[in-house]
């Protein structure tokens, strides 16, 4: 087998891409002892038992017809590993509590990221991103609505890739993924800069998909106007590339127009003014996180990002989800 094949996620996906019994794909493509990490309230689960018997089973039994719908699919080396990541929406009819979210009882979208480090054929490190705190807000029981440092953009369904190139079957050139590769490390590394040294990379009409409490963004001017103040909340805010001993990304690769990264955690600073309207605590904070980028030629266009939210309020003393009976 190729260390880049991607054939069992392919096979994995397109299981899940329409409604049925999930238990023998997850199976098939887990280790058995496979190391599982999920946003809150998962967090770590430890075998693929126990991922489907806490994960995908309450998944499927909330939601009718349950499937899955990809919009973006890479694969890539990082550190020598092998790794396939992913991202779209689980679809269906929200008819049963999950994680103490009540039930709406109409057609519902939850947005999901992955990454998995493969070995012989079979996942055995996963990184697991939902966005729980956008599927809150469609369910009208996202608790935070107003206060100081909450986000006032939109929030909503997000679209996959403009370009509807972005589930990647066969090898790409790999000077294209190199390139794609090199254009987001280069920005990374001017994130949180006085001199907001990260612009020159963006299309001026880019796309900032962000996660649900955050919101997404049209254009590098509206975007700037949450990035900044965002990177000001916290002191001394560094992340994955800044070899800060505290974060890092356990993967970062491209492949053709397309980039993609996670850390677990991603991003650290000490909370020093008030964000998602709570603090400031004078705390260090830790944000899971992952993203997707798209360029066309030499500017980034679209980025989808993920942040574990409800991880973050957690450090900063409240709870935003409800709680449910074990």
């Amino acid at each position: 087998m190729s260390s880049h094949d991607r054939t069992p996620y392919l096979r994995y996906a397109d299981a899940l891409r329409h409604p049925g019994d999930f238990s023998t794909a997850t199976a098939s493509f887990f280790s058995e002892d496979a190391n599982i990490n999920i946003v809150h309230p998962f967090n770590a689960l430890e075998g693929v038992e126990n991922y489907f018997s806490s994960f995908v089973r309450p998944l499927q039994q909330a939601f009718d017809g349950l499937y899955r719908r990809d919009d973006i699919l890479m694969s890539g080396q990082f550190e020598g590993a092998h790794w396939i990541s992913a991202t779209g929406y689980y679809v269906g009819h929200f008819v049963r509590d999950w994680i103490g979210i009540r039930a709406t009882q109409t057609l519902s979208y939850l947005r999901y990221g992955e990454f998995h480090r493969i070995e012989n054929g079979k996942a055995v490190e996963s990184y697991i991103f939902l966005d729980i705190p956008e599927f809150m807000i469609a369910c009208h029981q996202w608790p935070l609505t107003v206060g100081p440092g909450l986000s006032r953009g939109y929030t909503g369904l997000i679209q996959g890739p403009a370009s509807r190139d972005g589930f990647i079957t066969q090898d790409c050139d790999p000077a294209e993924g190199q390139r794609s590769y090199q254009i987001v490390t280069d920005m990374l590394l001017r994130l949180a800069t006085k001199d907001e040294a990260w612009r020159p990379y963006w299309h001026e009409n880019m796309m900032w998909y962000g996660p649900g409490a955050f919101g997404s963004f049209l254009g590098v001017e509206e975007f700037a106007s949450f990035q900044v103040p965002f990177e000001s909340q916290f002191e001394g805010w560094s992340g994955g590339l800044s070899n800060n001993g505290m974060t890092q990304h356990f993967t970062r690769f491209g492949e053709g127009h397309y980039t993609c990264s996670g850390g677990w955690p991603s991003l650290t600073g000490v909370n020093v003014k008030p964000f998602l309207g709570q603090g400031p605590t004078q705390e260090r904070v830790f944000m899971r996180v992952c993203d997707w980028w798209r360029r066309e030629e030499g500017l980034l266009v679209e980025n989808w990002v993920f942040v574990d939210v409800p991880h973050v309020l957690l450090q900063l003393g409240y709870d935003p989800l409800p709680h449910w009976p074990d």
